[in-house]
């Protein structure tokens, strides 16, 4: 049968102690992989509603055009599989902080990592997302100046609980203002919430976006019973701003 409970992996970081573990779930008998930062969950592969619920309402709102989208977080790899679903793409860039989550999906210790990996669309990427979404030359070093169609971000818990305090800054409305100059018009800023919808980013996100909106995603809790939710705001970009 396997074992119950395995830590697959464990490495320091610069942001602390991060660790792969694969649990056996007592109901269904699947395989769990769950990723924490220290003793803080981050994400487990019993949630991932709201991972593809990010990418598929962001990606519902551009036209019927080949995109090239960009991933802040790569974590377990849910939402960037779900960019690989979608037959209009044609690149995909995932940019993680963190090279030891890139390597569990290189190593192909994660369930998703050996797709994402070997699909030539995808390329994943070591660097800061919030300091690169910052620099007028953009989410690309190979590229300086590149846009995208869209940018979908999940690392954060959500604008007010952030893993790092440099990571407010994007949450602001200059830091949104940055991250739109990297998506073409009519572009599409997609984001991952843990919390309810939050009347103050939303009107940060006004202030620099065409279309805002704030979509509450309901999806079951085994481990705690009833339902939980997470949000996902989107923004689009005009079509006219440059």
């Amino acid at each position: 049968m396997g074992l119950r409970f395995e830590e697959i992996d464990w490495q320091p970081t610069p942001i602390g102690e991060i660790s792969l573990r694969r649990r056996r779930h007592p109901v269904s008998g699947e395989d769990v992989y769950e990723v924490k930062l220290g003793d803080e969950f981050l994400m487990s592969s019993l949630f991932t509603t709201g991972e593809i619920a990010l990418t598929e309402l962001a990606l519902a709102e551009l036209p019927d055009t080949e995109l090239d989208v960009a991933v802040g977080g790569l974590g377990l790899g849910y939402t960037a599989q779900a960019v690989l679903d979608d037959p209009r793409l044609r690149t995909l860039t995932v940019i993680d902080a963190l090279a030891e989550v890139i390597d569990w999906h290189q190593r192909g210790l994660v369930p998703l990592g050996a797709r994402l990996s070997s699909d030539t669309r995808c390329r994943l990427l070591h660097g800061d997302f919030f300091a690169l979404a910052a620099d007028p030359r953009g989410l690309d070093p190979k590229e300086p100046g590149r846009r995208f169609h869209a940018i979908l971000l999940d690392v954060d818990h959500s604008p007010r609980h952030v893993l790092h305090p440099r990571h407010a800054a994007l949450y602001q409305p200059a830091g949104l203002r940055a991250l739109a100059g990297h998506l073409h018009p009519g572009g599409v800023f997609a984001l991952w919430s843990n919390d309810p919808p939050d009347a103050q980013f939303t009107s940060a996100l006004s202030e620099v976006f065409a279309q805002t909106a704030a979509h509450v995603v309901a999806f079951d809790n085994p481990l705690q019973g009833g339902t939980s939710t997470n949000t996902v705001y989107l923004a689009g970009k005009a079509l006219d701003t440059p």
